[in-house]
């Protein structure tokens, strides 16, 4: 695994402070939806039947979990840089049969062409070389295999932004620190959601790293995400 760098460790340090409590906290910000946003994820995916997935960034392997439950006879690889986040997702049926491995999403441990569908779940807002991490991500996957990838997206400046900033401002460092004990943390993801690219830009960067046929659908008011490329045959 590569050295992370200065920032690396910061965000290393900030999730292994709030793994046990994350995806409690990740439910009730989102108001339940998470659950269906992994499940879109993983439908984008397309796996074939027995299929290969690498989740990169998984955390808890939220989504490595939602297609293992879909099709038992998938091979899951979950894949982070916070051995805190994996160890508290360990627990349960599903989260024992996930792959576990150690890894930066700049640098992945693995030969080309390895997996039928590479996916993640609030990765690219965290890492500082989006186009390095989306160009491993079109390493590893094969010709014809998917990357899919769930990330925040700045509130749109409509009527509603008004509301939205202030949930983003306010609700949720306060639902974090009641619930995790950490507000700054809980501070951070919020800002990061703000300073983000937007789909349009996000879809770009895809474009860049390789990727042919790329689409997205937003969700939550248009804060959330989900946009899936192709590697090139």
């Amino acid at each position: 695994m590569m050295k992370p760098t200065d920032h690396g460790k910061t965000i290393q340090a900030m999730f292994s402070g709030i793994a046990g409590r994350y995806d409690l906290v990740n439910r009730l910000m989102t108001l339940g939806r998470d659950a269906a946003w992994r499940r879109s994820v993983v439908i984008a995916a397309g796996l074939p039947p027995g299929g290969r997935l690498l989740d990169i960034g998984t955390g808890t392997g939220a989504i490595a979990t939602e297609a293992l439950g879909r099709d038992p006879a998938a091979t899951a690889v979950g894949a982070d840089f916070t051995i805190d986040m994996m160890r508290a997702g360990k627990s349960g049926d599903l989260g024992r049969r996930i792959l576990w491995c150690a890894a930066d999403a700049v640098g992945l441990p693995f030969a080309d062409n390895t997996f039928d569908a590479v996916t993640s779940g609030y990765l690219i807002r965290n890492v500082t070389d989006p186009l390095a991490a989306f160009g491993e991500q079109v390493r590893v996957v094969r010709p014809g295999g998917r990357v899919v990838c769930l990330d925040t997206s700045p509130p749109p400046k409509n009527l509603i932004y008004p509301c939205l900033t202030f949930f983003l401002s306010r609700v949720i460092p306060f639902l974090g620190e009641r619930i995790s004990g950490d507000r700054d943390a809980y501070t951070y993801l919020p800002e990061s959601t703000r300073k983000f690219m937007s789909p349009e830009t996000l879809a770009r960067v895809m474009a860049r790293a390789g990727m042919i046929q790329i689409r997205y659908q937003g969700f939550m008011f248009g804060t959330m995400c989900v946009h899936q490329g192709t590697k090139p045959k």
